[in-house]
Parts: structure tokens; sequence; C-alpha cells
């Protein structure tokens, strides 16, 4: 069976129409579900596109000329306004990367949210003690499709983050951060988190295989058996309180917070696509589905960005993307 067959109805064409409110899905559908080239005309063609409609264009009008969104410094607050947050959502938006204000962009954030540790920091004046694994990991997955795999900044917060998730080499937690290995955060109570789980370790795993160190291969060990130690369906992992309802909300974007799918996405790259532990995820996933093929938006970020993307409640294109990847993924793994 192929991962179309798997689906109620074939949203592919729904994904490609022309939509100046979400011209990035069109450009990915493109590439990652049709595997068209980057020099196709079409995906040329979608790849312009998102700089000049939907959110993109809205996200870079609000930067100041320094590059900076909303303040000066380390710009994780406001949320979902400030400078951190931009560099995220246009790398997931699919921005140009050689875009200038993309670059000046990029060049604001690591000249000033960077703490002596080599670590992205939460707080507005860098300090090691704001060093926490989802933030590190969304700025280590953004900042590569952003054209800065290699400065030596990013890998250096990359050190970092392999350190962080085995405890490895001469690594000093700090309880109001980092609060251990494995993802243990202090956002979390001290426990392993599973949110920033999913957030390193999609950073870690887009280091290609060859350009791995020791370090992140054996981090990314660490990681893939922490999220298989509960049912990802279930998603309890560590939590002083009830299994957030966030986990089983499909939204896009995602912020700190995760879900099930990125959960799966995860595993799935890691090469788990046939291990049966998936199943339960799996089957939740092409549950949450319409007639048409086509997934919900049902957590959001409404009226805390720019630019909306999306209405909750509606058909996503977003979330449809989410989900066809996983799919065609988990359909190449078997």
């Amino acid at each position: 069976m192929t991962w179309l067959e798997r689906l109620n109805g074939d949203p592919i064409p729904w994904l490609l129409e022309p939509d100046l409110d979400n011209p990035g899905v069109r450009y990915f559908a493109l590439r990652e579900l049709l595997d068209r080239p980057e020099d196709d005309p079409e995906v040329q063609a979608a790849r312009a596109a998102i700089m000049t409609t939907g959110p993109v264009p809205a996200i870079l009008d609000a930067q100041y000329p320094e590059g900076y969104w909303v303040k000066p410094g380390g710009g994780y607050s406001p949320k979902y306004r400030s400078t951190v947050w931009q560099i995220i959502f246009l790398a997931e938006l699919g921005a140009d990367p050689s875009d200038e204000r993309v670059r000046r962009g990029c060049e604001y954030l690591l000249n000033h949210a960077i703490a002596a540790n080599g670590a992205f920091s939460a707080y507005q004046k860098p300090v090691p003690s704001g060093s926490i694994p989802c933030l590190n990991g969304n700025l280590l997955y953004a900042l590569p499709r952003l054209d800065y795999a290699d400065d030596p900044r990013v890998q250096a917060a990359l050190a970092w983050q392999a350190q962080a998730t085995t405890g490895e080499g001469e690594f000093r937690y700090l309880k109001s951060g980092t609060s251990g290995p494995c993802f243990a955060c202090s956002a979390n109570e001290g426990q392993p988190c599973g949110w920033g789980a999913n957030k390193a370790m999609k950073a870690l795993i887009a280091v290609p295989p060859e350009r791995r160190s020791p370090a992140v291969q054996r981090a990314i060990e660490v990681g893939a058996e922490f999220l298989l130690s509960r049912d990802p369906a279930a998603a309890d992992y560590p939590y002083t309180k009830r299994v957030s309802s966030t986990w089983f909300k499909f939204g896009f974007p995602l912020s700190y917070w995760s879900d099930v799918l990125e959960t799966t996405v995860v595993l799935v790259e890691l090469g788990y696509g046939d291990d049966p532990r998936l199943s339960n995820a799996f089957q939740l996933i092409l549950g949450k589905q319409d007639a048409q093929g086509r997934w919900k938006l049902e957590n959001s970020l409404h009226g805390k960005m720019w630019a909306d993307v999306e209405e909750r409640g509606k058909p996503s294109k977003w979330v449809t993307l989410r989900a066809l990847r996983v799919l065609k993924r988990v359909s190449q793994a078997q």
C-alpha cells in the first residue's frame, strides 16, 4: 500500500493551489511530496511567492533596521513577536535565506542571544541559566535551514546540545535551566521534557550522518531511547501534572510545545518507521483526517504572531502537509 492509499481522499491538489495566505505550502508540497527539484520553474515561482505574500512579508515588515524584532537583546520575549520566534517562523515558512533582511535577523540573533556556554539563552541578557532544550533545538533546526549550518556559533550551540543530552565532558548543569542529562529541564520541574526532547532531536538528526560528531551520534541514541520509552500516542513523558492535551492537538507553527505528530516524525527520521511501537501513533494520526484526507488546525498562535496562519478548527494545509510528510517517509522506510 502506498502512502496515498492510506488517505480518505487526495489532498495534494488542494495543497498545490495558489494561496496568497499560505504560499509556502505549495513550495513544500512540490519539493517534498512530489520530489520536484529546486531548479524546477514551478518550484522557483512558489519559493518567490513566499517572500511577497502571506506571513513572511508581514514578519519582515515588523523588523527593525538593526535586525531585531520588538526590542533589542536576547529576543525570547515577548512571545511570539520577538526575534527568536521570527527566526524560527521564517525557517518553517520557507523564507529565502539569501534575503538581506533574513540574514540581518539571523546575525542579530547570533550576536545577542548566545550565552557564555555557547548555547542560546531565553533571557534578555543571555546567561547560561537560560539555556533550555526546546529553545536550542528550535533554533538549531531553524538556522541551518536559513543557511547557517556552518556558522561557528551554530556549531558551538550544537556541541552544547549534544553534551547537555548525554552529560558527557565537562558540562555544567544549572537548576534554573537545563538541570540534567536526557532533556531534564527546570521548566519541567527538573524532569526530562518530552517537548524539549523533540526539539533537540529535530536539530540533531538534521545534521547529515556523515557530518555527525561522535557526541552528536551518542546524543541521538539517548534521544531515541527516551522518546521510545513511552507510547508516543499516549505521550505520558515525565510531567508532574496531567499529560498536556497539547500533545493531541495538531498545529502549526508549534512554538516550544510539541505534539504526537512531531514525535512520530522524529522517530521515523531516526529509522523507526516500521517499529511496532509506533503503530498507535500512526493510527492516531490517520484517525484525525477528514473525508477528503485533510487535517484540521487544532492548536494555533492566532492573534499572537505578526500574521495569523490559518484558522483554528478548519482544515489546515500546514497540518496536512506535516501529516503527509511523515506518512510518505514511513512508506519509504517500509
